[in-house]
């Protein structure tokens, strides 16, 4: 089945989601410097059957767009507004604190330089109109360096 990748651009930073619509499941989930995004995209591409890249249309979503020229499927720029503030809520719906932690102020389990995958994800639900689940336990504060 074909997937889509979402981005979430930044100048120094991305989030990226890689996802199937139809199943409504996130499979990959990740942030990488902006630099190493136009490799990534290009393993993903080969790796996977994507029909589609849809880029928040926030910082740098233009270079981003330039820099993907080689895709030759659909690139659609979607607004990104609020996302990164609406990420901390969406992550604490994706990863519940549970036990005595629930006792603890939520931003200790939480950075904001780490959420850059889950607002590739909001991006992704507002494009589609709908809420996506994990395929697996993937931690969206992963890196690739």
């Amino acid at each position: 089945m074909p997937r889509v990748i979402t981005i979430d651009p930044g100048k120094s930073k991305c989030g990226l989601v890689l996802a199937e619509i139809s199943e409504k499941k996130v499979y990959k989930a990740i942030i990488l410097k902006s630099e190493l995004l136009e490799n990534y995209v290009r393993y993903l591409i080969a790796a996977e059957d994507i029909s589609q890249i849809i880029i928040g249309n926030g910082t740098t979503s233009k270079e981003i767009r330039e820099k993907l020229y080689f895709f030759k499927k659909e690139i659609i720029t979607f607004e990104e507004k609020n996302t990164t503030y609406r990420a901390k809520a969406r992550y604490f719906e994706l990863f519940p604190i549970s036990g005595l932690k629930f006792l603890m102020p939520r931003e200790v389990f939480i950075l904001n330089k780490n959420l850059d995958a889950i607002s590739a994800l909001i991006i992704l639900e507002d494009y589609c109109k709908m809420k996506f689940t994990l395929n697996q336990n993937i931690d969206f504060k992963t890196w690739l360096k």
